[in-house]
This record gives structure tokens, sequence and C-alpha cells, in this order.
């Protein structure tokens, strides 16, 4: 099987990073739209992420008999391309067997496979919207329904919906842009001695693979522990009444429509917190994240040209000299 880049040696795109992590602690974040320019990384991370992660059980197979297949498997990664049908999306049930033998026979769709793991979607502005709506649905509710001509076939499809696109090849409709969770921005790097960098590793890893993982396996290490330790200790992170007030202020202060920014403002940063390893979230976790879980969420402001982003930087400052 070929060896994915190692997640710790990707260098710089340290907001698109730190959005993954935060969406593998806790799922319910409700994915990652990542906007920006091609080849820089955004599979490569998505992959690197998943391929870090300790195998799970393999897949349940009981949406079929009941059974499960013993052992594990890696993190699933499964790329949905841009043609793929509604049926190979979500699974299909065979009509003529169900209604002639009285099996209810389904073949597993892409959702199936990603169960556990994490779906990607390469240019999801360009996929047709009733599939992002579909996608995000399952996603939300961790489970996938199948029903065609009275049959009904149910199986989990628990996994982290992470898409990629360049908004200058068309826009993702903002009712749908809402629903993920988390929205970053990359960019070529700009800096020299980045570019650099990249290409050496980019090389090393071309020419020895393994070679290079073991250089970077020590770091991995370290990452994977951070995540497990996140993952176990999220429950436990208290997030105070004045931390929610802070985030209700910050969405009203930019004018985020509907709860979902504070509740992924609130999820987002009871995950940084536990990464860090502290018991409970402030309103220094809420101000690191509020970027990524509020800049897909604001209305165009036709008397101020100035990005999403810096609108809401602008109020995290006036809240800090309100304080």
């Amino acid at each position: 099987m070929r060896r994915s880049f190692p997640f710790s040696a990707i260098v710089g795109q340290d907001e698109m990073k730190r959005a993954l992590l935060i969406a593998a602690v806790d799922a319910r974040i409700g994915g990652v739209m990542v906007f920006g320019d091609r080849g820089t990384g955004k599979s490569t991370a998505v992959r690197a992420l998943a391929a870090l992660l300790p195998p799970v059980p393999a897949a349940s197979a009981g949406y079929q008999d009941g059974s499960a297949r013993k052992g594990k498997v890696p993190v699933p990664f499964v790329d949905l391309p841009l043609g793929a049908t509604e049926d190979r999306v979500v699974g299909a049930l065979d009509l003529e067997r169900a209604l002639g033998a009285g099996e209810k026979a389904f073949e597993p769709g892409l959702l199936a496979r990603a169960n556990g793991g994490f779906l990607y979607i390469d240019e999801i502005n360009l996929l047709e919207d009733h599939i992002v709506d579909l996608l995000l649905d399952v996603a939300a509710s961790g489970e996938n329904v199948v029903e065609r001509e009275g049959l009904s076939v149910r199986h989990p499809a628990r996994f982290v919906l992470v898409g990629s696109g360049n908004p200058e090849e068309g826009e993702l409709r903002p009712q749908l842009l809402d629903r993920f969770g988390l929205s970053v921005e990359v960019r070529t790097p700009g800096h020299l001695p980045d570019r650099i960098e990249i290409l050496k590793r980019c090389d090393a890893f071309e020419r020895d693979p393994d070679g290079f993982a073991a250089t970077w396996e020590k770091t991995e290490r370290k990452t994977l522990r951070q995540l497990a330790r996140a993952r176990d200790a999220l429950p436990g992170v208290a997030v105070p009444d004045e931390v929610l007030g802070y985030a209700a202020q910050l969405c009203m202060a930019v004018g985020a429509d509907g709860l979902r920014g504070e509740l992924t403002l609130m999820r987002a940063a009871r995950a940084i917190a536990a990464l860090e390893g502290v018991a409970e979230a402030t309103p220094a976790h809420v101000a690191a994240v509020a970027p990524m879980a509020l800049r897909h969420r604001l209305r165009r402001n036709v008397l101020d040209e100035t990005g999403s982003t810096v609108r809401i930087e602008r109020a995290l400052a006036d809240l800090a000299q309100a304080a």
C-alpha cells in the first residue's frame, strides 16, 4: 500500500491543519471546508491525518445481515469523484432480488466505505447541490438511509466531511456552506524559505518514502498521542458561561445568522482546549477558532468591502478593548 506523506512534515498551512485536528477530535464540528489555490496540499493533509490515526474496527456489515467483520482496518479515506451518481454515493438496493427472493440486497456506497474515517470532495463547489445537501445531512446525523419502492435500509455513516474548492471556479450556495463547521483558506506560500523547504521535503519523500517517514516518526507519534488524549478528555472539558457569553457577543457583533456559529465556536473551543490538555475552555480559545468558525457565515455588507476574516478580527479587537 502506498505510504502517505507525514502529517507533521507538511510545511505551513497551520490553519488547515488545526481545523482538521479539531474535526478529528470532535466529529460533531460538522466537517471542514477548505478554499484556496490548487496544489497547496489540501488532499495531502487530509490523507496524511487519516493515515496517522490508529486502525479502527472493520466497518460493520449490520446493514446486510447483522454480522460484523472481525479485526481492524486503517482509518478510511474516501475520495468522492465529481461525476459520482447518487446510487454510488448512498448505495443501491437490488429491487429484483428484493421482490423476487424477499431479501434486502444492498450494495454499499461511498458513505458506507467512509464510515469511521474521512470523506474528501475536491472542487465541491462543482458538485450537484442535491448531492452536497445529502452528504451534509448524513454527516450531521451519522446515519445513511436508502429507500426505494417502499424498501428501506439504514447503516452507520459517521465520517469527517472535508470539501475543497477554488472560489474562482464557482461558489458554494451560502445555505450549504453555512452547514460546514469550519472554513479555512489556504494560499500558495509566498515566503521563499518555505517554498524551498517544501521542495526539499517532497523530493526526499519521493526518493525514499520509508526513510522520510522514519525521520518524522517521533513527531507523528507525539501528534497521535495528543489526539488520543484530546478525544478522551473532550467530554470533561468545561465551557463556562463567561465563554459562552463571549462567543454569543462575537456572533452578534459580526452579524452571524442563526445559532450554528455559537455552537461551532463552543465545540471548537472545547476541542482546542482538549488538544492543549487543559480542563476548561477560555475566551482565548474562542478567539483562536473564531475566523475558521465564522468567516463563512457572514452576510456580505455592501458598505464594508473588507473580507470576512478582517471583520472578525476587528470584532475580536473591539471585544478585547471593551473587556
